[in-house]
């Protein structure tokens, strides 16, 4: 059968096929280079697809929004993807926080004047990246308005990829013209010297104003040429320009637009769960990979107006912190090639063994922080020592492609290195010590028995009785922590707290202070359950006065203007505030003496390893006939799911047999 396609519609089709091609393989080369965001590599490309294959059907900028937190690699994203397409010399960045790549040219103050600067041509598609557009806020942290001076145009180029010209530019011209022309009117009386000075005096186009007249008149002479016009033939440009019935406008609507920042507002509740370098990455990774379109508009609210959150479309692509695994890939990666740079210098090959990635791990990730904290640490980490080690093994014979082995001491304070040297000096193994700084370690380790003690105890009780009562492990139990003197549970969240749940909580938060009660005595118990006890009160007091599980049904509270319409009678529910908590108390304490054996075994883990992870918790709890469910599946890999404990569907399936 023929083909009844013109010449023109095939090529097209081949064009397209191409590039079609062109844009898988860029997708492939990007995973290879960018660890752990394969998800966000693909809802890139397929977000620039149509931009790319066929750019003819763009009539209006692309715009793609990119959210994460800080070193998760979303410039590196956009300056490698506009390498790869080919467009690395259409490719302009700017800082919108005033420091862009042009921030010395004039017109950087605007887009428009950006653009022109980095030489993009107007109606060519080319790639854009708004940096650091979070701190580019319209409203204050207060709602109101924030005075913005510097690329005020940039809203317009969002809407609709047409800029208008810098007419302020041009009356600010037209206005030193017009006093050039009367103060040329007033020589005529006066004398040689006189106009001599006036003359030096008189306006002259310089070359900002140049620039200005170019890019708003579209001018092809260059600024040298428009410099040496007279002030009249310019008066008559911009009057003919004002009278023309020619576009004013700029077109840039074939960009491609890539929007940059981190909301800090939409990580908020993530981050203040622990601080960053104590808690697992895996769980933040989970907690942030959960965000959505709503959580970006949310947070975009506490900065920008209505109708600018619009212009920035519906595209927007949420970097999860880094997991584990992500993290765990990124060290060995960034080890090779420390190690492989040693090896090209001295010839001497370093085999860095899992348990010194592993310390690197501990020592060097910031789940909130991305990558930045992570390279630097891997140098401070084996610099020195990996020098001093080459220089040891070279004073004692080792030869170009002698293999090291690295691994770590017993203390987790140095590295112990060790070569085996050839025959001819009876193939000997060396070994040596080099000290090598793990700051965390040293900052998280408990040195006092006496306070680890304390730690784990109070901890494995409040890790016992949630896990008993909500048949789940904690997500993280732990006494080494570096950010501050004490250790921690974390929970996972509750997608709906039934009356039941909420009371099992006030049980669960007094649970450290029951645990120090039942091992040491009431004498012996500490004033590190202060916060325990300030938060089980909270959690008491609106269990009674603001969800009505008590036996007043009303919303008890203090009124602070007179049209609130509640009942402001908190004395009465005091009592019942108490009389909660000392139940929830003597709860805690009965199930830690019924399991008495499981916390003897939870807090001998966490003096040992400082720590119990889920699985082991899990053990532990079989280990006793007391099972308890993982809160995620192993890998780390899925959202974090938000629990609804109750058998609501079942419950309301046997409701509805009954009223059949």
């Amino acid at each position: 059968m023929n083909d009844l396609r013109t010449p023109s519609e095939l090529l097209l089709r081949e064009q397209m096929h191409e590039r079609q091609q062109n844009l898988q393989a860029i997708a492939a080369q990007l995973k290879t280079e960018l660890i752990g965001i394969d998800d966000v590599i693909d809802r890139v490309i397929g977000a620039v697809r149509a931009w790319y294959v066929m750019p003819q059907l763009i009539t209006r900028p692309v715009i793609v929004c990119l959210w994460g937190l800080t070193g998760t690699g979303k410039t590196q994203l956009t300056r490698r993807l506009a390498q790869l397409l080919g467009f690395y010399d259409r490719f302009v960045e700017v800082q919108m926080d005033g420091f862009s790549q042009n921030s010395g040219n004039y017109g950087a103050s605007t887009i428009s004047g950006t653009l022109e600067s980095a030489g993009l041509v107007e109606g060519v598609p080319g790639i854009l990246v708004l940096d650091e557009f979070q701190r580019y806020r319209t409203v204050s942290s207060r709602g109101e308005d924030s005075k913005v001076e510097r690329y005020q145009d940039v809203w317009a180029l969002l809407s609709d990829g047409k800029l208008p010209p810098a007419l302020s530019e041009l009356h600010n011209m037209e206005r030193k013209l017009a006093d050039a022309h009367y103060e040329a009117e007033r020589e005529d009386g006066d004398d040689e010297e006189e106009r001599r000075k006036k003359q030096k005096l008189r306006y002259k186009i310089d070359a900002w104003d140049a620039q200005a007249l170019k890019r708003s008149l579209k001018l092809a002479e260059p600024l040298i040429e428009i410099m040496q016009w007279n002030n009249d033939y310019i008066h008559q440009l911009l009057v003919k320009f004002r009278e023309s019935q020619q576009s004013w406008e700029t077109d840039y609507s074939k960009l491609l637009v890539f929007v940059c920042g981190n909301l800090d507002e939409m990580y908020t509740e993530t981050a203040s769960r622990v601080e960053d370098c104590d808690t697992d990455a895996d769980i933040f990774h989970r907690l942030t990979s959960r965000l959505s379109l709503i959580d970006v508009k949310r947070a975009l609210a506490e900065r920008f107006k209505p109708e600018q959150i619009a212009r920035l479309g519906n595209h927007h692509v949420i970097y999860p912190s880094f997991s584990r695994a992500t993290y765990e890939q990124l060290i060995a990666a960034t080890v090779r090639n420390y190690v492989q740079g040693i090896a090209d210098n001295c010839g001497l090959h370093f085999v860095i063994g899992s348990d010194v990635l592993a310390q690197i791990y501990q020592n060097a990730v910031f789940p909130t922080q991305g990558t930045r904290p992570l390279f630097s640490s891997v140098h401070t980490i084996l610099s020195s020592s990996l020098v001093d080690a080459a220089l040891w093994a070279l004073e004692r014979g080792a030869q170009a492609g002698q293999s090291l082995q690295v691994h770590m001491a017993p203390d987790a304070a140095e590295l112990v290195v060790q070569m085996q040297l050839h025959a001819i000096a009876g193939g000997q193994v060396h070994s040596q010590r080099f000290a090598v700084p793990l700051d965390l370690n040293r900052i998280k380790q408990r040195t006092s028995a006496d306070f680890r003690a304390l730690l784990a105890v109070h901890e494995a009780g409040h890790g016992l009785v949630y896990a008993l009562l909500f048949g789940r492990a904690p997500q993280e139990l732990k006494i080494n922590i570096a950010t501050f003197e004490g250790g921690y549970n974390s929970f996972t969240e509750l997608q709906a707290t039934s009356r039941r749940n909420k009371l099992d909580m006030v049980c669960v938060g007094l649970a450290g202070r029951a645990a120090e009660r039942h091992v040491f005595g009431e004498a012996a118990c500490t004033t590190g359950a202060e916060q325990d006890i300030r938060q089980a009160t909270a959690d008491a007091a609106r269990y009674l006065r603001h969800l009505g599980f008590g036996d007043r049904l009303s919303r008890t509270d203090v009124a602070d203007e007179s049209g609130e319409n509640m009942n402001t009678e908190v004395e009465p529910t005091n009592t019942a505030i108490e009389a909660l908590l000392q139940a929830q108390m003597l709860r805690a304490q009965q199930l830690l003496v019924q399991h008495n054996a499981l916390l003897v075994s939870m807090t001998e883990v966490l003096m040992r390893e400082g720590l119990i992870t889920p699985a082991a918790m899990v053990a532990l709890c079989a280990a006793q006939g007391q099972p308890v469910a993982l809160t995620v599946a192993k890998g780390g890999d899925a959202p974090e799911p938000k629990l609804v404990l109750e058998p609501y569907a079942s419950m309301l399936a046997v409701h509805t047999q009954g009223a059949a």
